[in-house]
């Protein structure tokens, strides 16, 4: 873990605006409103701050409390009338925009037997954490995709996608995790619906990770160009059995146990150029030290139970419950259980970060890296 980072945006006290309201000052700025105009020194210290400083909460959603409002859209609205049944996750520091967290949105789709929502595209990128059921699918740009629980797709930026549950399938329920604030803020959003409304599977089913899911191995001469990943569908099964197999070789970062990143199999980087990926594993009874980062987290627990403490608020969870991270801010993790592992499914905006040299970290140093608890927030 990087440790350099936040020093670099500390300065001297000295150098803050200290500038003391007078009439004359007054009269100024007032003149300055109508022109449309301001001095920079009364906003300094907010544009500019010493530290990245968030406007998100840490919060916890905890699945058992949200699953029946999620089900009950399924009765509500059809996938036609509402486009996408989903119950999106607003973080309550965030009033300015939908967001579960700095510039990255979440939201829980629902979606019965038989059911297809109409394929489309957009700027932003995409990606979907199987929850619950069987029988779900996902369309991108023609590559149809099965998915089970715990499976991770993406819908990469610009693809044309469409989900769906098969008439042999039960209800599913997946997290939808987007860039949705971010195109927003740099407005470059757009929306658009397939003009046929579903698009035609041009290729064998599940064809990506038969292509390029297998380990260390690479078809020969297969190219691909796209700046995200080919491999559209990570298995959980094989996810859990890396994490498994890692763990006996390696004491695991002490700031997150046993942690692994979805990488694109080309070249080895974030599986979309805006959000990348990660799944965790924390050993019976670890408890991770505290970090910080220039970076906003989703988790979703996979598996497991246990609590994070996330700038000195303890969130608990368990399995399917979805918690946020905001930048900036010291976190930790705890596996509550003496006798099984868990693990923590995460998304977060760090390609971003890193492409516009942004990204900072550092570790607690002071009482033996960890926080003191206090607080533990309402839902």
């Amino acid at each position: 873990m990087a440790t350099a980072g936040y020093d670099h945006y500390r300065e001297d006290v000295a150098g803050r605006a200290n500038v003391a309201d007078t009439a004359e000052l007054v009269d100024f700025y007032r003149a300055l409103e109508q022109q449309h105009t301001g001095a920079l020194w009364t906003v300094a210290n907010k544009i500019e701050p010493w530290e990245p400083v968030s406007a998100s909460r840490p919060m916890v959603w905890h699945y058992d409390r949200l699953r029946d409002h999620v089900l009950r859209a399924l009765e509500l609205v059809t996938p036609e009338q509402a486009g996408r049944r989903v119950v999106y996750l607003a973080n309550p520091g965030r009033t300015d925009v939908v967001a579960a967290v700095g510039w990255l949105y979440s939201g829980l789709q629902v979606m019965g037997p038989g059911e297809c929502a109409s394929s489309h595209r957009h700027s932003a990128s995409a990606l979907r954490f199987i929850m619950e059921g069987s029988g779900a699918f996902t369309n991108v740009d023609g590559h149809k995709m099965t998915l089970g629980a715990n499976d991770f797709v993406l819908t990469p930026n610009g693809t044309w996608h469409e989900h769906g549950v098969s008439e042999d399938g039960t209800v599913c329920i997946w997290q939808d995790g987007l860039d949705i604030p971010l195109m927003n803020a740099l407005e470059a959003n757009f929306y658009e619906v397939h003009p046929d409304l579903q698009q035609a599977v041009s290729f064998p089913i599940d064809d990506s990770t038969a292509t390029w899911g297998a380990a260390a191995l690479r078809p020969a001469g297969e190219t691909w160009s796209r700046r995200y990943s080919p491999l559209l569908k990570y298995e959980w099964g094989p996810t859990y059995e890396g994490l498994l197999r890692y763990s006996k070789v390696t004491a695991g970062s002490p700031y997150d146990g046993v942690h692994m990143d979805y990488v694109n199999p080309i070249s080895g980087g974030p599986v979309m150029p805006t959000i990348g990926a990660a799944m965790q594993l924390l050993r019976p009874g670890e408890h991770t030290k505290a970090h910080r980062e220039v970076g906003s987290f989703i988790y979703q627990c996979a598996k497991g139970s246990g609590y994070s403490i996330v700038n000195g608020q303890r969130l608990d969870w368990k399995e399917r419950d979805i918690f946020c991270e905001p930048t900036g801010m010291w976190h930790e993790h705890v596996n509550g259980s003496n006798s099984g592992d868990a693990c923590l499914f995460s998304f977060h905006d760090l390609p971003v970060m890193r492409s516009l040299g942004l990204y900072r970290a550092e570790g607690l140093a002071e009482n033996d890296g960890h926080q003191h608890i206090t607080d533990r927030p309402a839902l």
